[in-house]
């Protein structure tokens, strides 16, 4: 502890002798005006310093933070990831600023894998919003952030903005650390100290309103699902259930699913009734419904088609292809004569999938059917590895007509545009309900997440009116996917 401390002394005397910090009348990118401002951009022409801080930055975060990947937040982090990247052997992403408008127009440059765990790095912080916007494009890529590092927090905010969007900072130094180390060295006096002092006391930001930027449309399958209105994806499906759901969509203006997981068949056809008009998708756990039956379906069926939605059984399908094929079309919930769709766990690789074909193939070909793979839970500390994600979207591109997409939380999964991404944890309440259950915002879902549809239980089926609960959800995920694909809310 003490030589870190003597560290970072020496490095704040040095980034004064150099001017990277500066005390006067300055204006920030956040709209006010400072006493004091860091302008570390200039420790790129010492790069003894400039190693010195990157050692040490990566060294006070060991035991804290695990990753596959490091990322600057450009541009003046860049030179500071790169080092240590360097140093450390830890391989390094380039998140742009801006789209090439050539070559292959990507955003986040490098190697990296769905799922992979991307660390960020910036150099100082004051409201947060510049890390929520490089963990945005690196999210939508599939990567997994939950971690920023910083040299230093200006205390005014920023680390409480982004704990209340799921990222822990851990800062080397603070402006108030700063001050006292400058003012014990002789290098500022005491008032000087108190005039930054009752700054920061009168100078807090709130990030609780930062929204991702929503992303531009664009023509084309190749440049993104994220992009594409829903009628121009179903053209593509390749699923017929798919374009269905889609166009379905499209038509209702809705992209809400209703988890109803009640336990007794008249609960979930009072349910089904209240929710159709605002839902495209109903999911159902017809194992946990102690009177399921024939009953059951009629009604089920006779409100989807009343009301404009499909059914899909949350079954989650995990085993051999043979024992899959008899759950599916046999036994006593026969869920391939009524759900529209089924989910299922690709553990046992292709054979799930072999197992539900050849159980349609028994049932008709005028029967359409489709399954979701799933790929990510919305539990804490799901065993979802990036080798098992890229497995599983593959298995999607390859059965694609039967696979209509992936149940995950992470948008840069499905690349395909005609499939759909699901995302089960949807609350507006998004405390944990203490049983590993994550929740995420109706905007964090579509905007942040990539969700097409987007799942909602207890935020609907606990709430005091169902229906209207149900149709609060419906408008602000649409709003939310308006936004995303740039087009205006009539």
């Amino acid at each position: 502890m003490l030589e870190l401390e003597t560290r970072l002394k020496d490095i704040v005397v040095k980034l004064f002798e150099i001017n990277a910090l500066k005390f006067g009348d300055f204006k920030m990118k956040v709209g006010v005006n400072s006493p004091v401002y860091f302008d570390l951009r200039v420790v790129v022409s010492y790069p003894e310093l400039m190693e010195q801080i990157s050692v040490l930055l990566w060294e006070f975060c060991q035991g804290e933070v695990a990753c596959d990947h490091v990322c600057g937040v450009p541009y003046t982090a860049l030179p500071i990831a790169t080092l240590i990247s360097s140093r450390f052997r830890i391989p390094m992403l380039i998140r742009r600023k801006e789209t090439k408008q050539y070559g292959t127009r990507r955003l986040v440059e490098g190697s990296f894998a769905p799922g992979d765990r991307c660390v960020i790095v910036e150099d100082v912080v004051t409201s947060g919003s510049s890390i929520l916007e490089t963990r945005q494009d690196l999210r939508a890529e599939g990567l997994s952030v939950t971690h920023a590092l910083v040299v230093v927090d200006r205390q005014q905010g920023g680390a409480q903005a982004l704990q209340q969007h799921g990222l822990s900072m851990l800062s080397l130094l603070t402006l108030s650390k700063i001050m006292h180390i400058l003012c014990e060295a002789g290098r500022v006096d005491r008032a000087v100290v108190e005039s930054v002092t009752t700054y920061l006391s009168r100078t807090q930001f709130d990030g609780s309103n930062f929204a991702p930027a929503p992303e531009k449309p664009l023509a084309g399958a190749g440049e993104g699902r994220l992009r594409m209105p829903l009628q121009a994806r179903a053209e593509l499906a390749r699923s017929p259930v798919a374009a269905r759901l889609l166009r379905l969509m499209a038509r209702k203006q809705t992209t809400l699913c209703v988890a109803a997981d009640v336990t007794t068949a008249s609960e979930l056809l009072e349910l089904a009734g209240q929710v159709g008009p605002h839902v495209c998708l109903l999911k159902t756990h017809a194992d946990i419904l102690g009177d399921f039956g024939e009953a059951a379906v009629a009604g089920l069926l006779q409100l989807a088609r009343r009301h404009d939605f499909l059914l899909l059984e949350d079954r989650k399908f995990a085993d051999i292809g043979h024992v899959v094929q008899l759950q599916y079309s046999q036994g006593p919930h026969r869920i391939a004569s009524w759900a529209d769709l089924v989910t299922a766990h690709p553990v046992s690789g292709e054979a799930v999938l072999t197992g539900l074909s050849a159980a349609l193939a028994a049932v008709g070909p005028e029967v359409q059917r489709g399954c979701f793979l799933v790929a990510e839970m919305s539990s804490q500390g799901h065993l979802a590895s990036p080798d098992y994600l890229a497995a599983t979207t593959q298995l999607a591109e390859r059965q694609a007509r039967l696979v209509c997409g992936l149940v995950c939380q992470s948008p840069g999964l499905l690349r395909a545009p005609g499939q759909l991404q699901l995302t089960p944890g949807v609350r507006l309440e998004t405390a944990s309900d203490g049983l590993g259950q994550c929740y995420h915002s109706p905007r964090e879902a579509v905007l942040e997440r990539g969700a097409d549809v987007a799942v909602v239980g207890r935020g609907v089926t606990r709430a005091e009116d169902p229906g209207a609960a149900a149709r609060r959800y419906r408008d602000l995920l649409w709003a939310a996917y308006l936004q995303r694909v740039g087009l205006q809310a009539e």
